[in-house]
């Protein structure tokens, strides 16, 4: 018997076994159902609230005709777009089924076990779940009690033998900002043949300060290998359609990371979308301005709340509060409202929040009120 069970499980890899789940939250459905409520406030997952341009939308009746056809494989048209948007070579942009799928392959391209990767805590679940999940080693640099990067913490870090560096830049969840200078001098510390991977998911939000640094521009300067990592999903409106992408330092990373890459792996809506999206740069800037001065303004009412507010150039805030993030999300769940409680240990206090609509942060600001104070 005991044999016949065992035979029935198979074995996976002792690195799988042993991986956390990605926290990806709850969807509007879900809490519609689980709580009974119609209104639903989804302020979780960073999201852009004004949705894609209508250059989007006007080309949608279009592409049903189109569904009984493969997408192109390789998503030239698209790559050429962001190719000539980014004045950088053709074969040296690759796109993925959101960036989150680019991260993967960079662990399954790059990654061997007991390679040594550092990164910051708290994270992007994936910059951590991905290198443990091949076996690497993940130094998790904390943040410093005033939730910025600790630059001194992780330039130590990278004096030590390094394959790969990653981290987001402005970072996900906390919202700091790494300055150029900072940059520099970090990516000039890591031995030569470290992978230098920078996450710019939220750059839009943060390149009009003129403390926000050029990482290519950087990176461009140096010998090490590296990627840039940017997304469709937040300042786009593409969340649904997952759509990201990359920018290395040669055709040679490109191919590499080509190689693991899923056949089809952006579909084709995604990539007409995102090609539309890209032509509205306008629309876009104007949802960031807007998303930007909302932040400004939902920070200040926190903080007069006597929240702590972690220092942020994203769409997003992260917060300390005096309740366990757990109960207060199911608090706010019970509302209606949707916040994304952190679990990493250390951080059992903080809760990211979406910048939405004005009407649903005053909601959302209404409820923390009435529950935190």
């Amino acid at each position: 018997m005991a044999l016949s069970l065992l035979a029935r499980q198979p074995l996976c890899r002792p690195e799988v076994s042993g991986l956390p789940r990605y926290n990806s939250g709850l969807s509007e459905e879900e809490v519609q159902r689980r709580y009974g409520l119609k209104n639903i406030v989804k302020l979780g997952s960073n999201e852009n609230p004004y949705g894609p341009s209508d250059l989007v939308k006007s080309g949608w009746d279009v592409l049903m005709g189109r569904l009984g056809r493969y997408p192109d494989a390789g998503a030239a048209t698209l790559r050429s777009d962001i190719a000539k948007t980014c004045g950088i070579a053709h074969d040296r942009v690759l796109v993925g089924n959101g960036s989150e799928q680019i991260i993967r392959m960079i662990a399954e391209a790059y990654l061997s076990p007991r390679d040594r990767v550092v990164t910051v805590r708290p994270a992007f679940g994936l910059h951590e779940i991905c290198p443990r999940m091949m076996g690497a080693v993940v130094d998790a640099v904390p943040i410093t009690a005033e939730a910025t990067f600790d630059y001194a913490a992780m330039l130590a870090a990278v004096h030590q033998p390094t394959k790969l560096l990653m981290f987001a830049n402005p970072s996900n969840p906390v919202g700091c900002m790494m300055t150029g200078e900072a940059l520099r001098a970090l990516i000039e510390a890591c031995p030569p043949d470290t992978l230098i991977v920078v996450d710019e998911a939220y750059r839009e939000y943060a390149e009009q300060d003129p403390d926000y640094p050029d990482a290519r521009a950087i990176l461009e300067k140096q010998a090490r290998p590296w990627i840039i990592l940017r997304t469709f999903s937040k300042a786009y409106g593409l969340a649904a359609l997952r759509v990201g992408y990359a920018l290395t330092s040669s055709a040679d990373v490109t191919a590499t990371l080509d190689s693991v890459r899923d056949p089809f792996n952006t579909n084709m809506p995604a990539q007409v979308a995102a090609c539309a999206a890209l032509a509205d740069t306008a629309y876009m800037q104007d949802c960031v301005s807007k998303t930007v001065a909302e932040r400004e303004r939902v920070v200040q009412l926190l903080v007069t709340q006597g929240l702590f507010v972690a220092p942020t150039w994203t769409n997003f805030v992260f917060v300390r509060t005096p309740m366990l993030a757990d109960k207060l999300s199911t608090a706010l769940l019970e509302r209606g409202i949707i916040i994304k409680p952190w679990k990493e240990a250390g951080f059992e206090n903080w809760i990211r929040i979406s910048i939405g609509l004005p009407e649903e942060n005053n909601i959302m600001l209404r409820a923390l009120a009435d529950l935190v104070l």
